[in-house]
């Protein structure tokens, strides 16, 4: 091949030569005519592809794999019905602020309007679900494009691109030059350049910290995205601030740690007691939205609170912040622990008795909670379920929670060891469904560690012929069906508003998942004792061939389906009974 010269390709494998250079690892999608040159172009240059059963799985594991890696994930579909089908997934990740690039194919643009075969207005439906949408017109600029994508997906506030391309365009063959295959490099990870918050803002910030008496740090899914660990342990650890999260935000710190507060907002242990009686809040990579302020009720007017974001737009959005640090959350607390200073250890001896609160305050929760984490009843507690996940789960493993039920109680429950995104739920937009193939993502881009999934038997219904796709791959991956018979989230609200009378539309069949996992080639174990619990964890988790299907069969109680172990449901808010 003469590099100074021009080579004759098709579009197809112009994609394919860019992906390649911007070190794709994995691919998940379904191939339709309009993009079989790329196809063809995967198979010739031996890049990992995989094919799913519905397009929604390649999105959300995409997703979930760019939560494990902080690396761009990459998804296609075809025209029309698979361009479609991507809308939810990319949603989330539109909201969660998770890079992905999603290749789509379009109608050739000779015979566009003409009717087409699955023809639709594709490019308006998808348009408000990303970033942004690029359509490929020209042949000879696909290079320029994808090195587009990349740099949307990955700047600023991460999330999806589409990049739409014509069946001609992908079909069709130019001759190209050797210097137009160039990457950014800055764009192969997120966050792809960072940038600092304004000097003076941050020293005000300082300021007010060292003389707060009850500080209290408040940390949502940004601080997965900037990688920002090590300066807020730092932080917290040398001023004395105790660390509430978000349920995207768990991991900022090790749940164990003496000053993790854990969740707050809708689930709480202590986190949002401490909220009530600090002095100053310090909120970083979070919206504060409905569920992390229990539909905005949480944070009381008058509390200081100083707002750390990448996007201006969220301060003040639902809750004003009286100091706005505009930057990455890694920069923004290395000037904030620099600012502080030598003020540090005296701020930190004063607040001694405040932090030495947090253990005790556990303590006392976990001494309530005891009767549901240990619980023998039968069905099993969802409290215990995850009382002994925490018992067995490695520390570098990976837990991934479906919406709904799955992520609510993981949120309250569940305990990260170290820090990191070793929680991936998908709460940009909630939506069940994505226990399975986020699980099936997250493994991908995390080979070596142990992955496991818990989804909702609702959950798992509708994406279950993707275990079929988990084990073509061979990926020795756990998924654990919280099995209710129903749609229990759904059903718990209908019992808390309408009563023992009011369900309707929320049961299911009684399926036995264990043995649908193994009609379908997998392994599959049924739960029903709680004492058998920690064993098959061990055994499930310590190592398999493949996919394995947990069913755990747990409570047909609606008045103990909703997290809060207590079960004290009329507690809950009036405000926050519609989820």
């Amino acid at each position: 091949m003469d590099h100074s010269g021009s080579i004759k390709m098709t579009g197809g494998e112009m994609i394919a030569r860019m992906l390649q250079l911007h070190d794709v690892q994995v691919m998940m999608g379904m191939g339709g005519f309009q993009l079989l040159p790329m196809y063809d172009a995967f198979r010739r240059f031996n890049l990992r592809h995989y094919l799913v059963n519905d397009e929604k799985t390649a999105v959300c594991a995409m997703d979930a794999y760019a939560r494990v890696t902080n690396k761009p994930g990459v998804c296609d579909a075809s025209l029309g019905p698979g361009a479609t089908n991507l809308v939810t997934g990319l949603v989330e990740s539109f909201n969660a602020g998770i890079p992905l690039i999603s290749l789509v194919g379009d109608t050739n643009r000779d015979h566009s309007w003409k009717n087409m075969t699955q023809e639709c207005r594709q490019s308006e439906i998808l348009k408000p679900a990303v970033k942004e949408l690029i359509r490929i017109e020209r042949l000879e600029r696909i290079p320029e494009m994808v090195r587009r994508a990349f740099s949307v997906a990955a700047s600023g506030k991460p999330g999806p691109v589409v990049l739409d391309v014509p069946e001609d365009v992908c079909h069709g063959e130019g001759e190209i030059t050797e210097a137009h295959f160039q990457a950014n490099r800055l764009v192969k990870r997120v966050p792809s350049q960072r940038c600092r918050p304004e000097a003076r803002e941050v020293e005000r910030a300082a300021d007010w910290l060292a003389k707060a008496r009850r500080p209290l740090l408040l940390v949502g899914g940004g601080i997965h995205i900037s990688e920002a660990y090590s300066p807020l342990l730092e932080l917290a650890e040398n001023n004395g601030i105790p660390v509430g999260h978000t349920i995207s935000g768990k991991g900022a710190i090790p749940c164990s740690h003496p000053l993790s507060a854990g969740v707050f907002g809708r689930y709480s242990r202590i986190a949002n007691d401490l909220i009530q009686s600090s002095d100053l809040l310090i909120v970083v990579g979070c919206k504060l939205g409905e569920i992390a302020t229990k539909r905005f009720q949480l944070i009381q007017p008058g509390v200081p609170m100083v707002h750390l974001d990448i996007i201006p737009e969220e301060f003040g959005r639902t809750t004003p912040a009286d100091i706005c640090l505009l930057g990455d959350a890694r920069l923004g607390l290395e000037d904030l622990a620099a600012a502080v200073g030598d003020k540090a250890e005296k701020a930190r001896a004063a607040r001694r008795e405040y932090v030495a609160e947090i253990p005790e305050r556990m303590k006392i929760w976990r001494q309530g909670a005891e009767s549901k984490l240990r619980s023998a009843e039968r069905p099993i507690n969802i409290a215990r379920l995850y009382e002994e996940l925490n018992a067995v789960m490695p520390e570098r493993s990976v837990l991934v929670a479906d919406g709904g039920f799955a992520a609510h109680w993981g949120g309250l429950l569940y305990d990260t060891k170290s820090a990191g995104r070793m929680f991936v739920a998908n709460r940009g937009f909630a939506s069940i469904g994505y226990g399975l193939p986020g699980t099936i993502g997250a493994k991908l881009g995390a080979p070596d560690r142990a992955v496991v999934g818990v989804t909702g038997d609702a959950g798992f219904n509708m994406m279950i012929g993707d275990l079929e796709t988990a084990r073509r791959i061979g990926l020795p991956l756990v998924i654990i069906v919280v099995n209710n018979s129903a749609s229990g989230y759904v059903k718990a609200l209908q019992h808390l508003l309408y009563g023992s009378e009011g369900y309707q539309s929320s049961d299911l069949s009684e399926t036995n998942f264990a043995g649908v996992a193994r009609a379908m080639g997998c392994e599959g174990v049924r739960v029903e004792d709680p004492g058998d619990l920690r064993r098959v964890f061990e055994e499930v988790i310590s190592g398999s061939a493949g996919p394995v299907v947990v069913d755990v069969v747990v409570t047909r109680d609606p008045a103990q389906m909703l997290p809060g172990v207590d079960n004290r449901i009329a507690r809950i808010e009036k405000g926050d009974r519609i989820a």
